[in-house]
């Protein structure tokens, strides 16, 4: 037999039987341990990789990480599939692949620190690791890597310590990742994310398993995003506007009308029509520790974008731009494009202490009580969901939009709607109405 098939055989072998293992000591987990198919072809590679359907691996790599312990085989093949749990492949694209591949490793890491199982636990974490993880949680309730990918983000991290920091965290290859474009694919690690989610609250409910990281981190980042334009739509009211309404208008008559009494039409088009589209509204920031100045503007710019589309609001506008953390810091009424991009140039986060959600609502219902709106829909409240909420549902339509990775929609209240977008989808409209 070559050299190469029998590694190949051996790694296979020591995979399976870390599976096996996993399974026994983690069954919460056999799921997403049975999703992916270990292949010994068609991709090479020096430790393990993934393309969220197959998983490639070393044997001569997994043979040494054997000799070194049991114990570190099954960590990195946790690693891997915690990536594909997390959705990490399908979510890396149009972002920094060295930082984001450090985020995901950073994430996973501490969920496997994490696990007081003995299946998967290790030496006790390097200080450097602990380091990290200490200084991340000051900024993030959940190390998900979203947030922590955002947060290097906002540090400017370079790329000397984001390899350094690589050195430290990083098990696995990443580079099939750009390839994990199945949506089907996708769905399906949605999908047993959602039902693992459901078994360690299950099975662990008032335990104390050292698995509280993996389950928050699922919590977080398991959530569908959504429709950012259509979920607008919610707040549209019907009303009439002036405009020919095609659909009324019947041109046989019209022409007869033409041909038979020259420029004198027998009918002619209606001047109004009725459109369902957003005239009055508001959008509050949460201006908290967990939001960043260049994260609101890019929000801020999309959802302007979005809303002066012509389908969508009418000629004359009344968006109302409220900045709160524990209490209200700012209103500014919007009626053009003019007034957002002078309000843009000059922006300043005001705030950063803890959320109380309430200020805005009692500001909001003032508002309507003085005429201010004439028909007031909805208000949307860009937030990651941890605050204070009122006990009680307003008379307008009330949405709490966050981001993946760093959203926490099951604290919303029954009233309340709930909307998680990617970060790159309203980073890709930066610029468009400035």
């Amino acid at each position: 037999m070559p050299q190469s098939e029998r590694w190949q055989k051996i790694g296979r072998e020591i995979l399976f039987s870390a599976r096996t293992e996993l399974y026994m000591g983690l069954p919460f987990l056999d799921e997403a341990l049975s999703a992916l198919a270990v292949t010994d072809g068609g991709y090479d590679t020096d430790t393990l990789a993934t393309d969220a359907k197959n998983l490639y691996f070393s044997g001569a790599w997994l043979a040494m990480q054997l000799e070194h312990s049991r114990t570190s085989v099954n960590r990195a093949y946790l690693h891997s599939v915690f990536h594909c749990l997390l959705r990490h492949p399908a979510k890396s694209k149009n972002r920094d692949t060295p930082l984001w591949d450090l985020a995901c490793d950073i994430a996973v890491e501490s969920m496997l620190d994490s696990l007081e199982y003995r299946c998967v636990q290790a030496d006790k974490p390097s200080i450097r690791r602990k380091n990290t993880y200490r200084r991340l949680r000051q900024s993030m309730p959940v190390l998900t890597a979203e947030a922590v990918y955002r947060q290097f983000r906002r540090e400017r991290l370079n790329s000397y310590d984001c390899a350094t920091l690589a050195r430290v965290f990083q098990v696995d290859d990443h580079s099939l990742w750009e390839t994990s474009d199945d949506d089907e694919q996708d769905k399906q690690w949605q999908q047993t994310a959602e039902r693992t989610q459901t078994a360690m609250e299950t099975i662990f409910t008032d335990q104390s398993t050292g698995g509280e990281a993996v389950r928050e981190q699922l919590s977080v980042s398991a959530h569908p995003t959504t429709d950012y334009r259509a979920f607008l739509r919610r707040f549209a009211a019907l009303r009439e506007e002036v405009a020919i309404d095609a659909d009324s208008f019947d041109y046989g008559y019209y022409a007869y009308g033409l041909r038979h009494f020259g420029n004198m039409p027998l009918i002619e088009p209606l001047e109004t029509r009725e459109v369902r589209k957003i005239e009055d509204f508001v959008i509050a920031i949460d201006t908290s520790m967990s939001t960043s100045g260049e994260l609101v503007r890019q929000f801020l710019s999309y959802t302007y974008s979005l809303l002066m589309d012509s389908e969508s609001f009418f000629r004359h506008i009344n968006l109302r731009i409220l900045q709160c953390d524990d209490q209200l810091r700012s209103d500014k009424r919007i009626t053009s494009a003019h007034d957002l991009r002078d309000y843009m140039e000059h922006f300043e986060l005001i705030g950063q202490s803890a959320t109380d959600f309430r200020p805005v609502f009692e500001h909001v219902d003032q508002l309507v009580s003085e005429g201010a709106f004439h028909h007031l829909r909805g208000l949307i409240y860009f937030t990651d969901g941890l605050g204070i909420y009122p006990k009680k549902r307003p008379r307008y339509d009330a949405a709490f939009v966050m981001l993946e990775g760093e959203a926490y929609p099951e604290n919303v209240p029954p009233w309340g709607i709930r909307a998680i977008l990617r970060e790159d989808e309203i980073a890709a409209s930066q610029g468009e109405v400035l």
